[in-house]
């Protein structure tokens, strides 16, 4: 195997089943995503690295387009490290691409914006194909009502009503380009884009949506909740399997290799 002298940058975006998994973020003796990718990376370059992700997703939580990188005196091309660390990692995690990038690059603090889809299966019964995916609501949902509702999200806004909790986070300001909700059939997806989100805020959002979708909550009482700033108050929580990550956007085209 052929060695650098420096460390390289490599970036991956990955894809990943969350469902038996304690979330992105590496915990002691439990299943993680990180933890899975920093095994492959080490069975295959004999290398400790550190992954770093664009998006901290949740236990439980999917992804299709989350991105990662880590440091590597690996030379091997970024084919090989797509094919290679597929090899290794287990049948719920696969990497879709590879680059390498300068090593002031930042996955987390270069992005432009990250996007979520929240998908409800809007049926009186369940579908065992996509109940791994999908939130069971079995009451019609109001799609243009929740539609209005999403129309308060756009923008830059305090969103402190739609998190869980703060962590070390200095302010709840977040900015919401994109926000809109869509059905196809049976399938109803929440679809939403923002610089950054706080914690639980998209699945605190659904909850909420799904309340003003079932006639629960008025379009003047979902605006009051978010004006109210007050930490939790949107809920209920949407459950997690629900929830997938599928882009994070940079100023750049990251131009993967497979």
């Amino acid at each position: 195997m052929k060695f650098f002298n420096s460390f390289n940058k490599i970036v991956l975006v990955v894809e990943y089943d969350g469902s038996q998994y304690y979330g992105f973020q590496w915990q002691a003796d439990l299943p993680t995503v990180q933890a899975a990718l920093e095994q492959a990376i080490q069975k295959l370059t004999g290398e400790s690295s550190r992954i770093i992700a664009a998006s901290r997703t949740d236990a439980g939580v999917h992804a299709k387009g989350q991105v990662v990188s880590f440091r590597t005196k690996s030379a091997l091309p970024t084919e090989t490290f797509v094919r290679a660390l597929n090899h290794y990692l287990p049948e719920d995690v696969a990497v879709e691409g590879a680059c390498r990038v300068s090593a002031d690059f930042n996955v987390r603090r270069d992005t432009l914006s990250r996007e979520y889809d929240y998908c409800i299966w809007n049926s009186p019964t369940r579908s065992p194909l996509v109940k791994g995916f999908a939130y069971l609501v079995a009451n019609k949902l109001n799609i243009e009502i929740m539609n209005k509702a999403c129309h308060f999200l756009k923008g830059e806004h305090d969103f402190a009503s739609f998190a869980t909790s703060l962590g070390k986070l200095r302010s709840t300001v977040r900015n919401v380009y994109e926000a809109e909700v869509t059905r196809q059939g049976k399938l109803v997806t929440f679809h939403v884009v923002a610089n950054s989100f706080l914690p639980h805020q998209v699945r605190n959002t659904v909850g909420l949506l799904i309340r003003v979708g079932l006639g629960k909550v008025g379009l003047e009482e979902f605006r009051q909740i978010m004006e109210a700033k007050m930490l939790g108050l949107a809920g209920p929580t949407a459950p997690a399997h629900g929830l997938c990550l599928t882009k994070v956007n940079y100023p750049s085209t990251l131009e993967m290799g497979i």
